[in-house]
């Protein structure tokens, strides 16, 4: 949860200044998890309505504390699968998807669930991240490697940690029109000692020393190789260090 908490507000600026809703939108957040992006979109859009659904119960409920301390009042929460939503046909102005698509086998069959509730006209906006686009010095192939492991696990539980790529297409394969797609560069140095800190360090490499376990379990990398690489992705936090990594955001209309 912190390490999400992290990301949000690390990349609010980055992802989330062209994002806002008008007075009385109904929007949709498919996904929200702990409600790290909710707050971000609840603060944006203090007079649009949002309804915010993921299907962990866990999830919601700490999503639905964290808000009642920040003292949001314009935020609704239901378990719910996106799949099987339960809500009307055209509900909802506006469906907004962040860090969702990656973990799923069908992501345009996600997007065709999810535009079967949003108005004609109705907006759809999606952020993905693509670790293949993760760029750093001092370079290491050891690194390099323990990222491609958290994508190898990714594949093999049905997602796909590359996905940013791919956002494109499958918004048009979903049948959005108007499809827009820009990339999010995040690029960390010494002079950005926040991003240093709230990305390289506390999201992304934690992300990826988090699956440490599943990669002994799978074999994908030999321990002492593995360590070597979660050091060297710390090391790109240290003096002289530098990160790059790019988000794509997506938006569609639907027809």
């Amino acid at each position: 949860m912190e390490r999400l908490g992290d990301q949000a507000s690390a990349l609010a600026d980055l992802l989330h200044h062209d994002t806002s809703y008008p007075l009385g939108s109904q929007v949709l957040e498919a996904g929200c998890g702990v409600g790290a992006q909710t707050q971000i979109l609840a603060r944006r859009s203090p007079e649009a309505i949002f309804t915010s659904v993921d299907t962990s119960a866990d999830a919601v409920q700490k999503a639905r504390e964290s808000i009642a301390q920040e003292g949001l009042a314009n935020v609704t929460f239901r378990q719910a699968d996106i799949f099987d939503l339960p809500f009307g046909r055209e509900s909802f102005d506006h469906v907004f998807v962040c860090f969702l698509l990656e973990h799923l086998p069908d992501p345009v069959k996600a997007l065709r669930c999810l535009e079967n509730v949003l108005k004609p006209r109705g907006t759809m906006t999606v952020i993905e991240g693509d670790h293949g686009s993760a760029f750093f010095h001092p370079d290491s192939e050891e690194a390099r490697k323990a990222i491609g492991c958290l994508v190898e696990i990714q594949r093999k539980m049905g997602g796909n940690a590359l996905i940013g790529r791919e956002l494109f297409p499958l918004m048009h394969d979903a049948g959005f029109s108007s499809v827009q797609v820009s990339p999010r560069f995040v690029y960390a140095d010494g002079n950005r000692p926040d991003l240093v800190e709230g990305f390289t360090k506390n999201t992304f490499t934690a992300m990826v020393e988090g699956v440490a376990e599943k990669v002994r379990e799978l074999d994908l990398m030999d321990p002492t190789s593995w360590q070597r690489g979660i050091r060297d992705l710390y090391r790109t936090a240290g003096p002289g260090g530098t990160f790059c990594y790019t988000f794509f955001k997506a938006t569609g209309v639907k027809e």
